[in-house]
């Protein structure tokens, strides 16, 4: 018998300082059984980073690969914005950024991602409308800890620093940007 997803449920309030976005999000996302509190929360901080009406989380690790697994699409079909996450391979992020106006790449894994950048920094600098960030080791973990099957989490986003609140604890998280951009 196949695991099943689990249901979370997020209220998010978002104040973006960086670009004037201030708004309430609730969401109900799946949680597959083979994603990890840390990769869950990551999700949720990219949602926050590039909130907006029409972004959306895509099917994901469910998916078949040919879209992203969230993305800002506009209400003619057109790709603002595609947001992948961890360390994914160039053919990928060429693909995605041949279909979208901008990529996002949002790196985690502590030690493994400077040498993933190192091995691929070179192909991924001819990519104009692509940028890659960084969330250090000690913030993923912090942020894995506040899971819960329902949670209201309030961002705080200015001059680059992001604040996340559950309301009980705060964890100031600097994201690191390998690649703006161009």
């Amino acid at each position: 018998m196949a695991l099943k997803s689990t249901v979370i449920k997020v209220v998010m309030q978002i104040a973006d300082m960086d670009r004037n976005y201030y708004q309430d999000h609730q969401l109900t996302i799946a949680q597959h059984p083979s994603e990890t509190d840390e990769r869950l929360m990551i999700r949720l901080f990219a949602f926050a980073l590039n909130s907006s009406s029409t972004l959306a989380f895509t099917k994901g690790l469910s998916s078949d690969g040919d879209e992203a697994e969230l993305w800002d699409r506009d209400y003619s079909g057109v790709i603002n914005r595609w947001i992948e996450f961890g360390q994914v391979d160039e053919k990928w992020l060429r693909k995605a950024s041949g279909r979208a106006r901008q990529v996002q790449l949002v790196c985690y894994g502590g030690r493994s991602v400077p040498v993933w950048w190192q091995q691929n920094q070179q192909n991924l600098a001819r990519y104009d409308n692509l940028q890659i960030i960084e969330i250090p080791e000690p913030s993923v973990k912090a942020m894995g800890q506040l899971v819960r099957r329902a949670m209201t989490l309030q961002y705080t986003i200015n001059e680059g620093q992001v604040w996340v609140s559950d309301g009980n604890e705060s964890l100031l998280i600097e994201p690191v940007i390998l690649k703006d951009y161009s």
